[in-house]
């Protein structure tokens, strides 16, 4: 008889695009990477920069999405140069020590003033620290733009004694590199304000789920989490505290779907990573069915700054519905690429001229803010200011804050067709419209043989109808804004 665990096992391997699906440590990963190139949309950008390079990313099997450079892109997996980090707002809330070349020992973290949000913790109460975070207008870095102190609450709230932290590590969207440079540069902000999180929810156990495509990441991090072990930063009787709290690093195996939260915690439970019906909300019932509190990385790194100084400090920076900094990835077509720390309501238009310097080559036709479900900006809307709402309001986003600049030698008919290749690709296939009519489009734009307009109309609005996650529902509203901001050159690729 079959051992039925075998189709469990199955199924979950078949779901990823890089293997083992199981490991958990920098030292068991397999060779997989070296020398395959990116298809990531910056990459895809900047194809006309390396032609031979895009072609092998396009004839690899299966394709690979992304490695978090695309700040040189076309890239190539080992011929990574660390990108450069600059500040362009009145405080430096993440980027400090990035800018300072990095801080991988904890030594080195605990005299650039790194522990200090900690211990000021260790001295507080959870409410307190629930107050503070809440007062400071921190909202999530991951996309929605959702309160952070409102989901810590709940999961605080939650009437359960067992409670996880995950740190959302998986940063998929092609065109962002933000987390990666903050994991490889100041690991110990993000192990330091997952312990502060901690402390106020009240879980004793937390987990960092990093994608598989950050190598020289998930080495970094396994490192800083030796260290803090070792200086009992974790463990039993944190800094001799009466506080429990461990961490495990858990490493994907290739797939978009797991950055969202649900999808994700499937896979730490080693289950197929596939997106969970809501309710229950998983600061109710989440990993293993506990209450679990899930941020991206850039999100809880701003923590310890905001212990540090006040809520209200934190308040001050950026406007009054989005407070703070925020991280932008400026793409390779850029003079300046490079990751930069801005704060809220800084235009579109100083974005690309005063940070990245303007396009490098070509003309401008667009930038994409936020990664491949959110729409692409027209020349005339530069003066948009980075909010959620003003971008929303216009059909973009936030998002990730991946910035990819498209030049003229990219026509809308490529970017629909390679977005919505990506989209088909990272489809889970659970719900029908993301399975068939993500390939649909795809291959309408990408064979040239184009589908009539009411084809069109009747896919996206399935899309945005039926999809279980925002993975099908991004992608209609990227369609939706490409109607609306480029509308003329659409129609001309429908019949």
């Amino acid at each position: 008889m079959t051992d039925p665990r075998s189709f469990h096992d199955q199924a979950v391997a078949s779901f990823y695009h890089l293997g083992p699906a199981d490991a958990v440590l920098p030292e068991m990963l397999p060779d997989v990477l070296t020398g395959r190139c990116c298809r990531g949309l910056a990459c895809f950008a900047a194809r006309q920069d390396d032609p031979q390079r895009w072609q092998q990313a396009c004839s690899t099997a299966p394709a690979l999405y992304c490695l978090g450079q695309c700040y040189a892109g076309p890239a190539q997996a080992g011929t990574d140069t660390r990108p450069t980090a600059h500040v362009f707002a009145r405080e430096s809330v993440l980027l400090a020590n990035a800018v300072r070349g990095g801080v991988r020992d904890l030594p080195a973290y605990l005299a650039q003033g790194g522990g200090k949000a900690l211990r000021a913790a260790l001295q507080s109460t959870p409410s307190a620290i629930l107050e503070t975070v809440a007062a400071s207008g921190l909202r999530g870095r991951g996309g929605a733009g959702f309160p952070t102190g409102r989901k810590w609450r709940a999961v605080a709230d939650a009437i359960n004694k067992t409670k996880y932290i995950v740190a959302n590590a998986d940063e998929g969207d092609p065109g962002a590199f933000s987390d990666r440079v903050l994991i490889e540069t100041d690991p110990f902000r993000l192990i330091e304000a997952m312990l502060i999180a901690a402390i106020s929810v009240g879980a004793t156990q937390g987990f960092i789920y990093l994608r598989r495509e950050y190598e020289t990441a998930a080495r970094v991090l396994a490192r800083a989490i030796e260290q803090a072990r070792a200086a009992r930063w974790l463990g039993g009787h944190v800094l001799d505290s009466a506080y429990t709290f461990d961490l495990e690093l858990v490493i994907g195996a290739g797939s978009y779907l797991c950055g969202e939260e649900t999808a994700m915690l499937n896979a730490i439970e080693g289950r197929r990573p596939e997106v969970r019906l809501r309710p229950p909300q998983i600061t109710e019932c989440g990993l293993f069915d506990r209450p679990t509190l899930v941020n991206n990385v850039e999100t809880l790194c701003a923590i310890p700054w905001i212990i540090k100084h006040g809520g209200e400090a934190y308040r001050q920076l950026g406007t009054a519905d989005n407070a703070g900094t925020k991280l932008l990835s400026l793409n390779s077509l850029f003079v300046k690429p490079g990751v930069y720390e801005v704060e809220f309501g800084i235009s579109v238009r100083e974005i690309i001229d005063v940070l990245g310097g303007g396009l490098r080559r070509g003309h401008l036709k667009g930038v994409m803010i936020g990664g491949p479900l959110a729409g692409i900006i027209p020349p005339p809307l530069f003066d948009t200011p980075l909010t959620h709402e003003a971008l929303h309001a216009i059909g973009c986003a936030v998002g990730h804050g991946g910035v990819i600049a498209f030049a003229d030698d990219t026509s809308i008919a490529e970017i629909v067709a390679e977005v919505f290749r990506f989209g088909a690709t990272e489809s889970c296939d659970k719900c029908t419209p993301c399975h068939l009519g993500t390939q649909e489009i795809s291959q309408a734009f990408n064979t040239g043989k184009p589908m009539t307009a009411q084809r069109w109309r009747d896919l996206v609005d399935a899309l945005a109808a039926t999809s279980l996650c925002g993975h099908g529902r991004g992608l209609a509203e990227f369609a939706l804004a490409i109607e609306t901001h480029y509308g003329e050159e659409l129609c001309a690729c429908l019949a």
